[in-house]
C-alpha cells in the first residue's frame, strides 16, 4: 500500500509518501494511524491530535473508520480551507 503524507503531516514523518505492507489486521484508517504511531517519533508526533487529520483512501475522502482493505493508497493530509 502506497502512503501519502501532505503538509505538516509530511514535515513531520520526513517522507512524502513510502510503500508499507501492512500487519492482517489492520483494518480501517483508525488501525492505520495506530501502526504508524507506533513506528518512531516522527509518526507520534504526525498523528498525536488524529482529530486534526484528514485522509482519502484510494483519492476518496474517509473517516477514521473508513476500511482499508484492498486500497493501494491512503493520504494524509491537515484541514483543508479555502477562501
Amino acid at each position: 500500500m502506497k502512503l501519502l503524507y501532505f503538509a505538516w503531516v509530511k514535515q513531520r514523518t520526513g517522507l512524502a509518501e513510502e510503500d508499507v505492507v501492512l500487519p492482517s489486521d489492520i483494518h480501517d484508517v483508525h488501525g492505520l494511524i495506530a501502526w504508524l504511531k507506533a513506528r518512531g517519533e516522527g509518526y507520534e508526533a504526525a498523528f498525536a491530535d488524529i482529530g486534526a487529520i484528514r485522509c482519502a483512501v484510494d483519492q476518496e475522502h474517509g473517516d477514521l473508520d473508513t476500511p482499508i482493505a484492498g486500497a493501494s493508497e491512503v493520504a494524509f493530509f491537515p484541514p483543508v480551507t479555502g477562501g
